[in-house]
């Protein structure tokens, strides 16, 4: 079967991708092939079922600094496409946006279905045609056949259904081993995938009684490493989670999988240093010297994760200030400031399921999106070494690179 454009990957990237080349490209023919029975999985649990779109962040120099991998290559592309570019093509197909307290951004019906229609009624408005069940076996390049005419393709594609050739190829197909291993086999080089988005496996005394506490402005650092994030920060039934934990595993996850897991956090849960810390505790020993301490929560600490960080410093429950010597005094600001907690393991993010890893990003032109190692096959979306922390990131990247592939394939 012959099509002049052929994504492959039936989610975010691919079907954005099919979209806006088939809008420009109206008399080549388009089509996705998609492995699944359904397409666009991601995008129907993302946010909850929400869809977190994109993130309200409309300076390329900012937005960019959210990518642990892709920060200096799509900086060029963000200023063809970002933000706002997302947010005006989504209205102008009937799709209203909204901003929340975080930044992030979702349909205003807050239904990620709303999405899905919008894109599976703009891929029928366009004659994208979709092959749901198509598992892709094989890709043949076939730009060395000298027997080809000017009409002919350039490309053959093996599906678990049929043969199909094409002149272009789009590969939106996310973090797929399965791929990744045939774009090796056509002399790419493949980055090795490892876990990013996760949250901390901890068992620890302190925080064993108080899942769902949140601290809200936290510093976390894994000893032993540059790897530092501030933040909110959840306390969870196995750990801990929220931003601070999940900026902390996208920035690291390289070196995190190299620890297997294993590491040890330091956490200043005030944002104080030691100093700062101990002469505040010293002036309340005075101020509130017949109050209970357990009960005199400070530093806009939640009251339970309070409790716990002064009986972790030896503190007796019913101990007053004055009761405080100078160790039990140093003891808390080294909790309060400098906590160590033992990571032994790491969980998925809600549903979200996001690698490092992929299509290094030197085969790829920025510019175009296309393959430094073969004409007229492109990618968008998380199948190149590129990923974001949390919050509508990794759709913005998926959003510009199909965006700037349909920018680039002319008729």
């Amino acid at each position: 079967m012959y099509k002049d454009i052929i994504i492959i990957g039936g989610g975010a990237a691919g079907f954005f991708a099919a979209i806006n080349i088939a809008e420009k490209n109206p008399d080549h023919s388009v089509a996705i092939l998609e492995r699944g029975k359904t397409g666009l999985q991601k995008v129907k649990i993302s946010g909850g079922g929400r869809c977190n779109v994109t993130h309200a962040e409309f300076v390329p120099l900012e937005l960019v600094q959210n990518y642990p991998r892709g920060e200096k290559e799509l900086l060029g592309p963000f200023h063809s496409f970002m933000t706002g570019d997302t947010i005006a093509w989504f209205e102008e197909r009937g799709v209203a946006l909204k901003i929340e307290e975080d930044g992030r951004m979702f349909p205003v019906s807050n239904s990620s279905q709303t999405i899905i229609d919008c894109f599976l009624n703009e891929a029928k408005k366009h004659n994208v045609n979709v092959f749901y069940n198509h598992s892709v076996k094989s890709i043949i390049d076939c730009h060395t056949e000298r027997s080809r005419s000017a009409n002919d393709y350039n490309f053959k594609i093996e599906t678990s259904q049929t043969v199909f050739q094409c002149k272009k190829i789009v590969i939106a197909t996310g973090s797929n081993p399965k791929i990744w291993s045939l774009l090796q086999d056509l002399g790419h080089t493949i980055v090795q995938p490892v876990p990013s988005l996760f949250t901390f496996d901890i068992k620890d005394k302190r925080i064993k009684d108080i899942p769902g506490v949140v601290a809200k402005n936290v510093e976390v650092s894994v000893l032993g490493t540059n790897l530092v994030a501030q933040g909110p920060l959840l306390i969870t039934h196995v750990g801990m989670s929220a931003p601070a934990i999940l900026k902390l595993s996208a920035f690291g996850a390289v070196e995190l999988a190299k620890r297997n897991y294993n590491f040890k956090i330091e956490i200043n849960f005030i944002q104080l240093d030691v100093e700062m810390c101990l002469e505040q505790l010293k002036n309340l020993k005075q101020e509130l010297a017949k109050k209970m301490i357990v009960n005199s929560t400070q530093f806009n600490l939640p009251k339970r994760l309070w409790k716990q960080l002064v009986l972790a410093s030896n503190i007796n429950e019913t101990a007053r200030w004055a009761d405080l010597n100078k160790e039990q005094l140093e003891a808390l600001t080294n909790q309060l400031t400098k906590a160590n907690f033992k990571v032994t393991g790491k969980s998925t993010f809600k549903e979200e399921f996001v690698t490092a890893g992929g299509v290094d990003l030197k085969d790829v032109n920025f510019k175009t999106f296309e393959s430094k190692r073969i004409p007229n096959l492109y990618f968008a979306g998380e199948v190149i070494n590129v990923d974001a922390v949390t919050g509508g990131f990794n759709f913005q990247n998926a959003w510009t690179g199909a965006y700037i592939v349909s920018q680039s394939i002319k008729s």
